[in-house]
C-alpha cells in the first residue's frame, strides 16, 4: 500500500485546515489604481485557487499610501478599499482554498516605478512620487533622496495603521493575515543595523530593533480573531556581515511565537543593494528548517522551489510545514494539480476542468 505524499496531507493552524502544504507566495502585480484592486487581481489569484493550491497569499498591500512600493500597489489604508477587495477571498474560498493577504509598508523602498517601466526611484512630485519614510534618513541606494526619519508618534501611528488594515481585510473576508517584515521594507529596516541607526527605544540593541515588529504583531493579533492564523514574513539574513542574521531571526521567531504568530515565512535579503547571494534551488530552505527546529514554530519555505519531488522532500523531511511558490505558479497556475499527478495521486480539479485532467 503506497503512502500518501506529505505534500498532499492537511496542515492545521488554529481553526483552519489547509488541504495540502502548497501555497502561492505574495507577488506584487503593480496593477492597482489609488490602491484599489482590479479584475486582474481576481483572475490572477483566483486562477491559482482553481489550480489546487491550499493557500493563496495576496501581494504586499500597503497599510498607508506612503507605504506603497509604487503608485500602482495594492492598498488597504482606507475603508473604500474593502469592497472591491472582498471579491477575491470570496472566489478563493468558493474554489476550496484559503485566502491570505500580506500587510506591508515599504518604508525607504517606497515611491518607485513598476518594473516594466524601468523601476528606479520616483522623486517627490515626479510622476506621483513622494518622500518615503524610514527608521533613519539613509537611502537604499547611494544618490537616492534620503527618506524622512520617523518620529516616535509617527511610529505609533504606523502600528495603528497595521491594526486598522487588519480589521479591514478581516471584513473583506481574508482568513490569514501576514505581516511583511522582510525584503528590506519598513519592518525589516528597523530590524537591520544596516538601515537602523536610531539611538532611541527603536534602535541600537536587538530588543530595541525588534520593538516595531513586536508592537505591530501585538496590535494586529489584538484585532485578528483568536481562531485565525497570523503569519510573519522575515528575511532570515541580510547576507551582509554586521546585518540582520539567522541567529537573530531564530531569537525573534521565539518571541513572535509567544505573541501569537503561527508561522514564519522564511525569506532573505533585500536590506542592501547588489549583495552576492548564493542563489540555487531551495537555497532558503535551511532558514525555514532551523527556525522551525529551534524556535518551535511552524515555517514556510520559499525560494526556487519548482519541482514536485523537491517540494515533497522539504515537507516530508520536516524542513518546513509548507512551501510557498511564486514564479513557478506564474508559469503554471495548475502546479498543485500537476504535482499531485507527478507524485502518483489523481488530481481533483474543478468539475469544469475535469476532462483536461
Amino acid at each position: 500500500m503506497s503512502t500518501r505524499p506529505i505534500l498532499f496531507t492537511p496542515l492545521r493552524l488554529r481553526s483552519l485546515e489547509f488541504k495540502n502544504r502548497i501555497a502561492v507566495s505574495p507577488m506584487c502585480q503593480y496593477s492597482c489604481r489609488d490602491g484599489f484592486v482590479t479584475d486582474w487581481h481576481l483572475v490572477h489569484l483566483g486562477a491559482r485557487a482553481v489550480g489546487g493550491a491550499a493557500l493563496i497569499v495576496m501581494e504586499a498591500t500597503a497599510v498607508e499610501a506612503r507605504g506603497r512600493i509604487s503608485p500602482a500597489d495594492a492598498g488597504i489604508w482606507k475603508d473604500e478599499h474593502t469592497t472591491p477587495l472582498s471579491r477575491i477571498p470570496a472566489f478563493i474560498r468558493e474554489n476550496g482554498a484559503i485566502a491570505a493577504i500580506q500587510l506591508a509598508h515599504a518604508g525607504r523602498k517606497a515611491s518607485t516605478r513598476p518594473p516594466w517601466k524601468g523601476g528606479g526611484v520616483l522623486p517627490p512630485g515626479a510622476e506621483d512620487g513622494w518622500l518615503p519614510v524610514a527608521p533613519s534618513p539613509i537611502p537604499f541606494e547611494e544618490g537616492d533622496p534620503a527618506p524622512a526619519e520617523l518620529s516616535i508618534p509617527e511610529i505609533r501611528d504606523t502600528v495603528e495603521a497595521f491594526a486598522r488594515a487588519a480589521r479591514r481585510v478581516l471584513e473583506a473576508g481574508f482568513q490569514v493575515a501576514e505581516i511583511h517584515g522582510a525584503h528590506g521594507y519598513l519592518i525589516h529596516q528597523f530590524l537591520s543595523p544596516l538601515s537602523n541607526r536610531r539611538t532611541d527605544v527603536y534602535g541600537g540593541s536587538f530588543e530595541n530593533r525588534i520593538r516595531l515588529v513586536c508592537e505591530v504583531t501585538e496590535a494586529v493579533r489584538a484585532v485578528w480573531p483568536a481562531d485565525l492564523p497570523l503569519f510573519v514574513r522575515l528575511s532570515a539574513t541580510d547576507w551582509v556581515e554586521g546585518g540582520w542574521d539567522l541567529d537573530q531571526t531564530v531569537a525573534l521567531s521565539k518571541i513572535l511565537r509567544d505573541l501569537g504568530v503561527d508561522l514564519i515565512d522564511c525569506s532573505s535579503g533585500g536590506a542592501a543593494p547588489r549583495v552576492r547571494i548564493p542563489v540555487g534551488p531551495g537555497y532558503q530552505v535551511p532558514f525555514a528548517e532551523r527556525v522551525r527546529r529551534e524556535a518551535g514554530i511552524e515555517t514556510g519555505a520559499v525560494g526556487l522551489i519548482t519541482e514536485p519531488a523537491q517540494a515533497e522532500q522539504i515537507v516530508a523531511s520536516g524542513q518546513a510545514g509548507m512551501v510557498l511558490l511564486a514564479r513557478a505558479m506564474l508559469r503554471d497556475p495548475f502546479w498543485a494539480h500537476n504535482a499531485a499527478r507527478a507524485l502518483g495521486l489523481k488530481p481533483v480539479p474543478p468539475v469544469q476542468y475535469g476532462r483536461a485532467f
